[in-house]
C-alpha cells in the first residue's frame, strides 16, 4: 500500500510567511525558515514553499531564503513561484529545492515543462494547477489564482503528464483558506485523469479531513497551512486521525 504524505505549505510575501481567504486578504504569520525547520523536526513528510507573489510582481523567487529553508529541512523541499525560465530552474535547484513549481509559466509556454523535465528527470518537476469552478468545469487560474487561463483544468492536468511533470499541485481556489474541507469533485476529476502523484490542497480546517480526501479519491499527498502556521493542529495530531481511520502513514 503507498504511504500517504502530510505536507505543510508555506507561502511567502516579501520574506514572510501569509495565509489568506481565496486567495486574498492576506494575515502574515512568521519566518519561513524557522517555520519550515519545525516542520521538518516535527513529522512532515515534506515542505513546500510558494513565492506568491514573484509572480504577479516580475521577479525572481527569493534565492537566498530558499537556501537558507534547504540547509534547515532534512525532508524533500519543493519551491515554487515566478519561475518562468529553465534558468529559473536551474537557480532553485542549486539552492537546495529537491523539486521545482511552476505554474503561470507553464501556461503560457508549456514547452518550459518538458524542456526542464528533459534536463532535470520528471521527478524534479511539480506543475501546480489553481483551478476554480465555472459553469463548464473548471478552468485554470494564473498569477496567484487572479486571472482565468480559459483552459479546462482536467485537461491541462493530462497535458502537464504528458509533457513531462513529475507531480501536480492542485489547489482549489474555491476551498483555500475556507477549512471546510478539500474539493473532493475537482480532487478526483484530476486524479482519476493522470497516472502520476497529484497532492490535494486548498479547505482544511480539521485533521479529518485528510483522511476523507485519501479514502474518497486515490491522491497521494494532501497539503494544509493554516491548520499549522495557526497551531490549530499539529502534523501528528492528522497523523493520528488518519492512522486511526485506516490510511497508511509515517510516524510523526
Amino acid at each position: 500500500m503507498i504511504v500517504k504524505r502530510i505536507i505543510p505549505c508555506l507561502d511567502v510575501k516579501e520574506g514572510r510567511v501569509v495565509k489568506g481567504t481565496n486567495f486574498v486578504s492576506l494575515r502574515e504569520l512568521g519566518d519561513p525558515v524557522a517555520m519550515a525547520a519545525s516542520y521538518s523536526k516535527a513529522g512532515a513528510d515534506e515542505i513546500i514553499f510558494l513565492d506568491i507573489s514573484a509572480t504577479n510582481e516580475g521577479r525572481n523567487t527569493m534565492v537566498d531564503i530558499v537556501r537558507e529553508t534547504a540547509r534547515n529541512v532534512f525532508v524533500p523541499f519543493t519551491v515554487g513561484g515566478g519561475v518562468r525560465t529553465i534558468e529559473d530552474v536551474t537557480r532553485l535547484l542549486q539552492a537546495g529545492a529537491d523539486k521545482v513549481g511552476m505554474n503561470s509559466a507553464a501556461v503560457n509556454d508549456p514547452n518550459l515543462i518538458t524542456s526542464s523535465s528533459n534536463r532535470f528527470g520528471a521527478q524534479c518537476i511539480v506543475v501546480a494547477i489553481d483551478a476554480k469552478r465555472f459553469d463548464d468545469g473548471w478552468h485554470v487560474m494564473t498569477h496567484g489564482g487572479s486571472k482565468d487561463s480559459g483552459l479546462d483544468a482536467v485537461e491541462w492536468a493530462k497535458e502537464v503528464e504528458k509533457r513531462g511533470a513529475g507531480e501536480i499541485l492542485l489547489t482549489s481556489v474555491d476551498t483555500d483558506g475556507v477549512k471546510n474541507g478539500f474539493d473532493l469533485n475537482l480532487t478526483k476529476a484530476i486524479v482519476d485523469v493522470v497516472r502520476i502523484p497529484v497532492i490535494a490542497s486548498g479547505g482544511v480546517g480539521h485533521p479529518d479531513h485528510f483522511p476523507e480526501v485519501f479514502q474518497k479519491t486515490d491522491v497521494s499527498a494532501g497539503l494544509a497551512a493554516s491548520i499549522f502556521h495557526e497551531n490549530t493542529f499539529s502534523i501528528k495530531e492528522v497523523k493520528d486521525s488518519c492512522k486511526s481511520q485506516g490510511v497508511n502513514i509515517r510516524e510523526a
